[in-house]
């Protein structure tokens, strides 16, 4: 059986990756900081505010159109604060939300524990919400939240139109619309339309800059001077007013001003999406939304990954992450997320390898 350690290991002594990129060391990485804190003649932060974090969070305002941004050092606590404020507005906990949201699936039921959330599920299974899917939601509604792409559905987008109209329907109902936007810049490359529209159609969003962006670690919100005054209360209330943010407010500002092709990468995870099933993989969906999907093949995880790491290790290639079991008896899955790295590499000889992954030979 090959365990995530083994997997992990052999993939980060390839010299050379497809979907996202060769890791760094801390000092490379706080190194590559240093430098740009200098660069950018940044002072420290301080308890949240003031020097880097200061910058970061009038850069967002500018991108996003928004009255106001708060800094936050995770996400998870940044949306439970966004909700919680919601929650306490419209007097009541009730959220509607997708059953495979990143709050019911990744927070260890943290929001009900916190703040006694009570969610209801706007969807249930891989697909994106309606107008029609919140009004089978029943009663008084705080906050409806969607995210941007949905990941655990394959990164599903919902359609622009739909979206505007499930914003509309919410606040039909008394209730907020909030966006869970982690990857809203790679779902920006798909809608084609600014940012500053996107963050539009919500009172508040948040987003994320550890993953396409590349910072080290933090988040934000983005959305009304007031309601963001509120939220950096609960901030405070649960720890989130660190010390320094110094290091991750950096990174974040390099990840601004010179963000990804996320265009680009989002071009090319659809061309590999097109190769694939010539080679008996599955991309879900069909198109990618984004640069970032799911894979599904015939075979046994254990046997995959084994060829995965026989591949990786021959071809001094970090080629794929690990593959599990999926629901169907006799299937694989894995995630792909396309990067700068990708797009020195060709769809078709990609797609070859992780042929010869799941079925053993070319």
């Amino acid at each position: 059986m090959v365990d995530v350690a083994t997997f992990r290991q052999v993939a980060e002594a390839c010299s050379r990756a497809v979907f996202w990129q060769l890791p760094r060391t801390p000092a490379q990485a706080l190194a590559e900081a240093a430098e740009q804190a200098a660069a950018y003649d940044l002072e420290w932060d301080r308890y949240g505010s003031g020097g880097a974090v200061e910058q970061v969070e009038t850069e967002l305002v500018e991108v996003f159109g928004t009255e106001a941004a708060a800094f936050f050092p995770s996400g998870t606590m940044a949306q439970q604060s966004a909700l919680r404020v919601w929650c306490d507005r419209v007097g009541t906990t009730r959220v509607a939300l997708p059953d495979l949201s990143h709050l019911l699936l990744h927070e260890s039921d943290g929001p009900r524990l916190l703040h006694d959330f009570r969610f209801e599920h706007l969807t249930t299974g891989p697909r994106t919400p309606t107008v029609d899917d919140l009004a089978a939601v029943p009663g008084q509604l705080a906050a409806v939240l969607v995210e941007l792409p949905l990941r655990d559905a394959g990164c599903l987008l919902p359609e622009w139109d739909d979206l505007v109209a499930l914003a509309d329907a919410a606040r039909e109902r008394g209730a907020a619309f909030h966006l869970d936007g982690a990857r809203v810049w790679e779902a920006q490359a798909s809608y084609d339309r600014p940012l500053a529209e996107i963050a539009g159609v919500a009172d508040t969003m948040y987003v994320s800059f550890y993953k396409g962006l590349g910072g080290l670690a933090g988040a934000a919100l983005v959305g009304p001077e007031d309601v963001l005054a509120e939220a950096r209360l609960w901030r405070h209330r649960m720890g989130g007013t660190l010390f320094h943010l110094t290091a991750e407010a950096t990174t974040t500002l390099a990840g601004l001003r010179r963000p990804p092709d996320f265009a680009g990468q989002l071009a090319w995870a659809r061309s590999l999406a097109a190769l694939l099933p010539r080679h008996g993989i599955t991309p879900h969906p069909a198109v990618p939304h984004v640069h970032t999907f799911r894979v599904h093949a015939a075979g046994e995880a254990d046997e995959v990954n084994e060829r995965a790491l026989a591949v990786m290790r021959r071809e001094d290639l970090a080629l794929t992450g690990m593959w599990r079991a999926a629901d169907e008896p006799g299937r694989v899955h894995t995630e792909l997320t396309c990067s700068a790295a990708s797009l020195d590499h060709d769809p078709a000889r990609v797609a070859a390898l992780l042929g010869e992954v799941v079925k053993g030979s070319v």
